[in-house]
This record gives C-alpha cells, structure tokens and sequence, in this order.
C-alpha cells in the first residue's frame, strides 16, 4: 500500500497529501506524531528501528512514530501505531509539539511538524519485528549521556526533540 503524508503549513493546517516517499525526498513539511512510553520506574521504551526500514534502519529512537491518514486524527493514528509497531495499548496524552528538518542518507529529508505523546505503563511489548529490530528501557540521565556520547546510533528526531521531552518528563517524574 502506498502511504500518504498530510502536507501542512507552519500552524499546521493541513494544505494536502503527498505519498510519504515522495515527501521525504522533497522535504516536504509533513504531520507527524512520536510517542513515549514510560514504566512507572521512570524508565523510556526506546525502540531500535528495523533494519529494512528505508531511512535511519537500526537506529535507536522513542518507543514509536509515523504519519496520522488524512482524516485520522493524530491521538487515534498514535494509538493505532502504538499497537501495530509496538503491538501494545497505554493512555496517552498529548505533551507537546515541534517542526524540524533534517538530512537523513540517499536524499531522504525529514520535515515534520511532530505531535508528541506521552504514556505510563508496565505492559511490556510484542513488538512487530517488520518494524523493530530491539527494544530496552533507559533511564533519561543515562539516555541523556549516550544520546551525548553516541550520537550516531540514535534517530534526528530523538536528538532534536530530547531537550524538550526531557522538560516535560521532569514534570512527571
């Protein structure tokens, strides 16, 4: 199935669709959501993406992300992702949002306007192994040395948006 991104504007008001590859390749501002789940220990579910994934393959990132469908609101395209990549449920909740670009390999841009979602559980997860390759969980402070230290195994999203996760996971823990 070929998948579509929501292209949008700055305030992101929706403005159309575009196939994801093509979006990617053109660097198209696209809607996005990433999700983050946390054990009650304070620990984040990192996942380590698919090695067949066409960009940041093996790379560790959040507990889940992608695109919502035109129509799909994003709470509802979290929680479907969250069950499909993760193959778990958790109460989310919306904590922030942010725009940011980057140059991935072989052309590929991302350009997201990133909803981002915040969960508690214990429920461990089954991942889907088409979409994840490993999974752990860290605590922020280390997480926050290695992500310093080793930069290169972790996803551009996850660099750019950790500084404000890390805010607004001090408020819950």
């Amino acid at each position: 199935m070929m998948e579509s991104v929501i292209l949008v504007d700055q305030e992101d008001n929706a403005i159309g669709t575009m196939q994801k590859m093509e979006a990617h390749l053109q660097g198209e501002l696209h809607r996005a959501f990433s999700v983050f789940i946390f054990n009650t220990s304070g620990e984040l579910l990192l996942q380590q993406r698919a090695w067949n994934k066409y960009h940041s393959a093996g790379m560790w990132t959040n507990t889940c992300c992608s695109h919502p469908r035109a129509g799909e609101e994003n709470m509802d395209a979290a929680n479907r992702r969250l069950a499909e990549e993760m193959g778990m449920t958790c109460t989310l909740n919306y904590v922030f949002n942010f725009t940011y670009k980057a140059e991935l390999k072989d052309g590929i841009s991302e350009h997201e306007f990133d909803h981002v979602f915040f969960g508690i559980t214990d429920v461990l997860p089954v991942p889907n192994p088409d979409e994840v390759a490993g999974f752990k969980y860290c605590d922020m402070k280390s997480l926050a040395i290695e992500i310093e230290t080793h930069p290169e195994k972790y996803s551009e999203w996850l660099k750019i948006c950790f500084d404000k996760v890390m805010e607004s996971y001090t408020k819950l823990f």
